[in-house]
């Protein structure tokens, strides 16, 4: 089961590690501030709820420290840039040693999330759904799914454990896709679908004729996509895989296609540009 407090926990052991060097010695003790974390560019906003789990954690590292976080918008909205996120008060110590983990994992969620609604937005109207892939960064995997949905899209399966996905090496190693699919028939229960990669139309019809729930078209080009979806005519979903982050996606959703996965949307998504600015008192200048 998936623990934030232990990710947060780690996310800052491996930030502060014995000390913060910086803020332990040029910030007093009983310190407090108020600041404001704020959008830099438009972006779909995804994590806000981090924060206050985050500051929790580093107030325990300096006793009775206290800060409060006050989200001004929530999960899903797109927002402007310079729009206030969040107010934040309270030991300046503490917000100071947790912002670089605050705000790391803020702008992450935010760019999936913003990502995933730029990729739905260019399918709206078709059929077509675009989902996520296992191409997570490692300990981040529940978090970047969550962002995938607040930006519209849906999930492919969470692990290995959850789902049947029949890749080209499972079916060498198998000897061949029917063997593959009927040996998975024999294990699996009857409520778990089996979904069979395939990369030419000859596995397309293996794949149906084996009885496959599912068929990925893997790095097809779209009018092979477009054949393979007639041939299967409704028998079995259909899933578009294979670099679609960088294909017109409303091309690829044309073809018929049931889902498109990208892997993009969390390996290698750009973090939306976030900071956090304190309130200067006149007596500190």
């Amino acid at each position: 089961m998936f623990d934030v407090e232990h990710l947060i926990k780690t996310a800052l052991t491996e930030d502060i590690g014995w000390g913060d060097v910086t803020t332990e010695s040029c910030v007093p003790p009983e310190k407090n501030i108020m600041g404001e974390f704020f959008a830099k560019e438009p972006m779909v906003v995804c994590g806000l709820f981090i924060l206050q789990r985050v500051f929790d954690e580093i107030c325990k590292r300096y006793g009775d420290a206290q800060v409060v976080v006050k989200p001004r918008c929530k999960d899903g909205d797109e927002v402007r840039a310079g729009t206030i996120l969040a107010d934040v008060s309270g030991s300046a110590r503490a917000i100071l040693s947790g912002e670089r983990v605050a705000l790391n994992l803020l702008q992450l969620l935010s760019g999936v999330a913003t990502r995933t609604r730029e990729a739905v937005a260019q399918i709206a109207g078709t059929k077509t759904k675009i989902c996520d892939t296992r191409k997570t960064l490692p300990g981040l995997r529940v978090l970047q799914k969550y962002a995938v949905r607040v930006g519209g899209g849906c999930n492919h399966r969470m692990g290995l454990s959850d789902g049947v996905l029949i890749k080209d090496n499972h079916i060498a190693a198998a000897g061949g896709i029917a063997n593959a699919v009927s040996a998975m028939r024999d294990s699996i229960p009857h409520t778990m679908k089996i979904e069979v990669e395939a990369t030419t139309l000859e596995e397309v019809l293996q794949a149906l004729g084996a009885g496959a729930d599912v068929i990925l078209f893997d790095n097809m080009d779209n009018e092979t996509m477009t054949e393979a979806v007639r041939i299967i005519n409704g028998c079995a979903m259909t899933e578009a895989s294979g670099n679609m982050g960088q294909k017109d996606l409303r091309e690829v959703a044309a073809t018929g296609v049931d889902l498109i996965s990208i892997g993009g949307l969390t390996h290698s998504v750009r973090a939306a540009d976030i900071s956090l600015k304190f309130e200067v008192s006149p007596k500190s200048l």
